[in-house]
């Protein structure tokens, strides 16, 4: 019976270990090198095959349009992304 508490009293601490490390990364800011895209999404929104090299073309274009998108707003003096500026 004593080897039953060890056990639940070790499994308790391993998932307040990975709670700790997952709280830490919420706040963390993505590096620029990151896809926006989720490349599960985008393939099985696909019919086909999706290369490699397609997730790192797509997300150039979403990156463009974003930025296209940003000026639009800018230029109409917003501060605000409305799916009209796409």
């Amino acid at each position: 019976m004593a080897r039953r508490t060890a056990k639940k009293a070790a499994r308790k601490k391993v998932t307040k270990k990975k709670a700790s490390k997952k709280a830490g990364r919420r706040g963390a800011k993505k590096a620029t090198g990151d896809l926006i895209i989720s490349k599960s999404r985008t393939k099985a929104a696909a019919s086909i095959n999706v290369s490699g090299e397609f997730y790192a073309a797509l997300d150039a274009a979403v990156r463009g349009m974003i930025a296209n998108a940003e000026a639009r707003a800018m230029n109409n003096n917003r501060r605000t992304l409305r799916p009209h500026d796409l």
